[in-house]
């Protein structure tokens, strides 16, 4: 019996991979616009409420979720982005007020992944002392077995992030429901975020309140998933503009 251990970084992406939207045409600096399913109906919900003079744009990195598909889309083999100035260079663009950024990442353990555990430990506290609000969890890892065409067996290893999505999400929720924010930013092309854009849009509507939620992701000739979640505004975001904000460091052990 043979065995395999997990991948580099070794976590199950869990992102949604569907065929590519005729539209998609990476720019720089998109225009905030609806596009996901569902968006155009929010934007008339949006035209019924007061718009804010000055929107308070908050941004959630699945810090996981957007490495890997900027690996994809751009070549960049670990995840050298910089939350801060991407956050700051969206809101930017947009013309909002930058609120704050929160990064949300499962880290391995050391005993399985020494090296990458020390890259991210490192990793994690330069983001809190540059005001970024860190949540991370171990990487839960386990075993299955996978038989091959000629009849023999291999263990393969698996590792899964738990509990990511759901604080992302939980925390995107309660910052509207307090009014910490008017624009919700996810750095994610994740579908699992669908709900939580459907309860924006709850909160708006029973608050009369006017809310956006967007979904920023990578895009390019090479990405695997060219849509964004869903029921969200999709910024898209070219080689150039994300390049533009690399965090230049290197924190490798």
């Amino acid at each position: 019996m043979r065995r395999r251990q997990a991948a580099t970084f070794g976590m199950s992406e869990g992102v949604d991979n569907p065929q590519a939207d005729a539209d998609t045409v990476p720019t720089s600096s998109p225009p905030d616009l609806p596009k996901g399913p569902g968006g155009v109906i929010f934007q008339e919900i949006h035209s019924m409420l007061a718009e804010p003079g000055m929107k308070r744009a908050v941004s959630f990195f699945d810090g996981q979720n957007l490495y890997h598909h900027a690996k994809s889309a751009f070549g960049h083999h670990h995840p050298n982005y910089d939350p801060r100035r991407l956050s700051e260079a969206v809101c930017a663009a947009r013309g909002w007020t930058w609120g704050g950024a929160r990064f949300y990442t499962g880290i391995p353990g050391a005993d399985r992944q020494p090296t990458w555990r020390a890259y991210w430990d490192r990793r994690l506290l330069s983001m809190r002392r540059d005001g970024i609000t860190v949540f991370s969890r171990p990487i839960r890892y386990r075993t299955k077995q996978v038989h091959l065409p000629d009849g023999s067996v291999e263990e393969v290893e698996t590792a899964q992030e738990k509990g990511i999505d759901l604080r992302l999400g939980l925390d995107v929720v309660g910052m509207a429901h307090r009014g910490e924010l008017d624009v919700a930013v996810i750095f994610s092309q994740d579908q699992d975020f669908v709900e939580v854009a459907v309860e924006i849009r709850n909160i708006a509507r029973a608050e009369g309140r006017w809310l956006k939620i967007a979904s920023a992701f990578p895009s390019g000739p090479q990405a695997t998933a060219r849509r964004g979640i869903d029921k969200t505004d999709w910024i898209r975001m070219d080689r150039a503009f994300y390049d533009a904000c690399l965090d230049p460091r290197d924190y490798r052990p």
